[in-house]
């Protein structure tokens, strides 16, 4: 039996409030994620684990033939009627397993699993399903949450800090450090590019943004004059992407190998 609620919805853990580096993080992680998919006009492009729809909207909406597989009914019900909003073509929606993907083999063009793959109890299999549905000249590209990131690390030791040296307490509830109770993987670079690496030809490995949620920065960049807020931004999303174990999400993208086995085990 797999312990999983097919009902839930996400309100309960998507950010609710709009800060300068949420936006931006979430703006980046999306473009560069559907534009390594390369969407346009007669491209079949899959998007695994597609939540409430947008990406696979956006797909559509740029030329592509989108399919949003998610296995929620609340999620995929939700993401119907945000389609049912947009102009234009709209995507396909199946209601699928990651680790299970209902489509014959080498049938899309790419695929993406954006911010999902550490919710999926079988990691592994999903990749290599994700791998043997692409064609071999096509893309799969994953972004994933890097719980090793600067930020993260940064908080940690500022934690322990306060309660080993100044022997003061740290505040209740989850820190933005820790996984949360319906992930199944604590994702660092190392571990992204093992589990990856075993179904998909590497050939991008890009991190998105640095520096969210560390302590204090939040306010901070909220308070710069909106000029320097979007630079300061961006000079640390270059860094990011210089130093992909320090970003906030990493971004990898490769072609499928051939002979990827969909019953490996998951770690």
């Amino acid at each position: 039996m797999r312990v999983v609620d097919l009902d839930r919805d996400m309100r309960d853990v998507i950010p609710t409030g709009t800060t300068l580096d949420s936006e931006y993080l979430f703006a980046r992680m999306t473009a560069a994620t559907l534009d390594r998919a390369l969407p346009g006009p007669g491209r079949r492009l899959l998007d695994v684990a597609s939540g409430f729809g947008q990406d696979a909207i956006a797909l559509a909406a740029r030329g592509a033939w989108s399919v949003g597989a998610e296995p929620s009914a609340r999620m995929s019900a939700l993401a119907r009627m945000q389609a049912d909003k947009s102009p234009g073509p709209l995507p396909l929606w199946i209601r699928s397993w990651a680790d299970a993907l209902p489509f014959a083999d080498a049938c899309f063009d790419g695929v993406i699993c954006k911010g999902a793959l550490d919710h999926f109890d079988r990691p592994l299999q999903a990749i290599a399903e994700m791998a043997r549905v692409t064609r071999p000249t096509g893309r799969v590209v994953l972004a994933i949450a890097n719980f090793d990131s600067l930020s993260c690390r940064t908080a940690r030791g500022l934690d322990r800090l306060r309660e080993g040296w100044l022997a003061r307490p740290v505040a209740r509830g989850r820190r933005h450090y820790d996984v949360p109770s319906d992930h199944f993987t604590r994702y660092e670079l190392d571990l992204m590019r093992e589990q990856a690496s075993a179904a998909l030809h590497l050939e991008v490995v890009e991190g998105i943004s640095m520096a969210w949620g560390m302590p204090m920065w939040t306010r901070s960049v909220d308070r710069l004059p909106s000029g320097i807020a979007q630079a300061t931004l961006e000079t640390l999303d270059r860094l990011a992407r210089r130093f992909p174990s320090l970003s906030d999400v990493v971004v990898l993208a490769g072609r499928p190998r051939r002979g990827a086995n969909a019953s490996t085990t998951s770690a």
